[in-house]
């Protein structure tokens, strides 16, 4: 099989735990990039911070975020705005999650929380994106990318099995650690994103490689014709897709090996 693309999550997956791409990684990147192999970044963050990221691998390339509710091609033009509708922002955020949980709202480029709670700044350094800190029932009529919620591993397992009875068939429900707790439209992932740049691309599911970490990777990994599991990963992705391959983790070069290993690079140069 001549595989024609490589799709990558970014948290967890192609950045290091200190959210930074390796040297070594992003050499592995250009060089397939240079033999005609394309590379698409398909995260949960929003589209300016993964802009970031995919301007600094010198990337001329489609770009996934808000996981799959906002697309941009290789002009930075948006293919594809999938918003919340009001009525259903209006009843997340009106939801009670109870005082420990963090809520948080992504408004096309615009990241709005509460309050700043540890972590969120060092999360997003690199970067440079940052949130703005406003109450977030001002936008209880308003259409959202994505709304989530951050809190402590159970707090969220217990949120998630709550929410679910109430939104799980009116919204696409994920996580993206077992932290983060996140809704998009009905519908909204990153496969049926990708499915959308791949007719594109002309280029067929079969001939994809994925890599990721947690469940908002499940479909995608799902779609694809060569899907990989990152070391690291949310022990629940990897009871998920049995069959799926581990390799190595984040902060080991697991891509940068996998690729290597699947495009047989005599060696790694620099």
């Amino acid at each position: 099989m001549k595989y024609k693309l490589v799709v990558c999550d970014m948290d967890g997956t192609l950045l290091t735990s200190s959210h930074k791409i390796s040297e070594y990684t992003a050499n592995i990147i250009k060089q397939i990039e240079d033999n005609g192999v394309k590379f698409i970044i398909a995260t949960g963050r929003p589209y300016l911070d993964a802009k970031f990221y995919r301007d600094s691998l010198k990337l001329k390339s489609f770009l996934i975020t808000s996981n799959g509710a906002r697309a941009h091609d290789e002009e930075n033009k948006p293919i594809v705005v999938e918003n919340i509708p009001k009525e259903l922002v209006k009843k997340l955020l009106s939801y009670n999650v109870g005082k420990d949980i963090h809520r948080n709202i992504y408004l096309d480029d615009n990241w709005i929380i509460e309050y700043e709670i540890e972590g969120l700044i060092e999360f997003h350094r690199e970067s440079g994106y940052s949130f703005s800190i406003d109450d977030l029932n001002k936008y209880k009529n308003e259409e959202a990318a994505k709304v989530f919620f951050l809190g402590k591993d159970k707090e969220i397992e217990n949120l998630e099995k709550n929410m679910e009875k109430e939104f799980q068939n009116e919204l696409s429900i994920t996580v993206s650690s077992s932290f983060c707790l996140e809704f998009m439209k009905k519908g909204v992932n990153k496969a049926e994103t990708l499915k959308k740049v791949l007719n594109l691309l002309n280029i067929e599911p079969e001939e994809v490689i994925a890599f990721g970490d947690s469940m908002n990777d499940y479909e995608m990994l799902s779609l694809v014709g060569k899907p990989f599991i990152m070391g690291n990963a949310n022990q629940r992705l990897i009871d998920a897709l049995p069959n799926v391959e581990v390799v190595g983790n984040n902060n080991e070069d697991g891509i940068g090996k996998k690729l290597i290993e699947i495009f047989k690079f005599s060696r790694y140069t620099m």
